[in-house]
């Protein structure tokens, strides 16, 4: 008989680390969509179908949903809120390096961009969860607008907000953010 924690436990354990950040090998073309290796049989049982409320709308970007899976930083509850990246270049310069920093993050791949808005797909190495992530450039303010949601799901264990803060400080890294 399994005890009632060890699911649990076993979900926490893959989730954490299914989303760790590493170093990629020298060798290796952050170019390239990195591999996604899923449990087998699995395949994109958990991938889910993106929301039908993605991009921008009257300058904003979509709410999060009331499940604690989601983090936006314009308009959401203190639950959901996540602080803008402000950025001292001019906002190509900052959206260009968005961009090269998304090349690095593990199952990333942007699926979406124009030259205030860049959408992105992020894929959890075991269990292929799918996570969509957004991030908006107002025309008025040197700031980065963001959200990042778990397509399917209750609870996320705060990895798009892990997610988004590693952006920020990658971004900081770069000189981009403050």
């Amino acid at each position: 008989m399994i005890p009632n924690f060890l699911p649990i436990l076993l979900a926490t354990v893959i989730t954490l680390t299914s989303n760790l950040w590493v170093t990629l090998p020298a060798w290796a073309n952050p170019s390239l969509p990195a591999p996604i290796a899923t449990l087998p049989g699995l395949g994109k049982t958990f991938a889910g179908t993106p929301s039908q409320n993605l991009g921008i709308h009257n300058q904003q970007l979509s709410p999060c949903p009331a499940s604690p899976n989601c983090v936006v930083s314009q308009n959401a509850d203190t639950d959901h809120t996540i602080a803008p990246i402000a950025y001292q270049t001019d906002r190509d310069t900052a959206r260009k390096a968005l961009l090269q920093v998304l090349t690095i993050v593990p199952r990333t791949q942007v699926v979406e961009q124009t030259d205030d808005y860049i959408r992105f797909e992020s894929t959890s190495r075991l269990m292929g969860f799918v996570d969509d992530g957004e991030f908006y450039f107002p025309a008025d303010a040197s700031i980065i607008q963001m959200r990042s949601a778990a397509r399917m799901g209750e609870s996320d264990l705060g990895v798009n907000r892990r997610r988004l803060e590693q952006i920020r400080l990658a971004l900081k890294d770069l000189g981009i953010s403050p």
